[in-house]
């Protein structure tokens, strides 16, 4: 599986996605600088956590405009798989390659920790190899990362089966509506969520839960 990490100024988890990516692929992947125009062809682009551009204006707002991204859209709306982690999120939602808006944690604070997550959607690229209802541990580390939307774009994630992945029940960091962890476009191409799935890939990390993740895609695209 071919892949690239997009790498803007203020992004602080590129290296940990390529270093997730390029052990469990064996290949090394593309770094793409946010000046770039264009991307390799590849069957994964990755946009990484960190506080792209500083965070200024909104999270993820000026990353969106960012040249390279003209080209991630175009390959989305072509059906290459897309994954935005926690900032990446953030960028997917400002773009409009993902519905509603990540906003402050409700009790406006940064956090940083492991949370409980349940596996919603397994029909995805992204989840195939989580059982539905599986309960995993990812770690969060955010303060904007509670996401909205009007009830009738939630209510369509829920209807489509949209909602890949919940916080557990008592264990949403961020105030996010209906405990929404991470949600898929309408193609089932693009992937946001705010955890971190990359940086629980290796026990001696503390935990292996995100490795599945990176293993659907493996199955899917190689």
């Amino acid at each position: 599986m071919k892949s690239a990490v997009v790498v803007f100024p203020g992004s602080n988890c590129d290296r940990d996605a390529a270093t997730a990516l390029e052990q469990l692929t064996g290949q090394k992947p593309h770094m793409a600088w946010h000046q770039d125009t264009t991307l390799p062809d590849v069957d994964l682009i990755v946009l990484p956590g960190g506080f792209a551009y500083g965070d200024y204006l909104r999270c993820g707002a000026m990353a969106a405009q960012s040249p390279i991204m003209r080209d991630v859209k175009k390959k989305a709306d072509e059906g290459t798989a897309v994954l935005g982690i926690c900032n990446g999120f953030q960028v997917l939602t400002e773009t409009g390659l993902l519905p509603g808006a990540l906003i402050r944690n409700a009790d406006l604070k940064f956090v940083c920790r492991s949370v409980a997550l349940e596996v919603e959607e397994t029909q995805s690229v992204f989840t195939r190899a989580y059982n539905k209802g599986e309960r995993v541990l990812f770690p969060v580390a955010h303060g904007e990362g509670n996401y909205v939307a009007d009830e009738e774009t939630l209510d369509r994630l829920e209807q489509e089966g949209r909602v890949a992945f919940r916080y557990a029940p008592g264990d949403n960091p961020n105030g996010s509506a209906r405990n929404i962890a991470g949600i898929l476009s309408e193609k089932r191409n693009v992937l946001g969520l705010m955890p971190h799935p990359e940086r629980v890939c290796d026990p001696l990390l503390g935990g292996t839960d995100g490795a599945a993740l990176f293993k659907s895609l493996i199955e899917t695209l190689s």
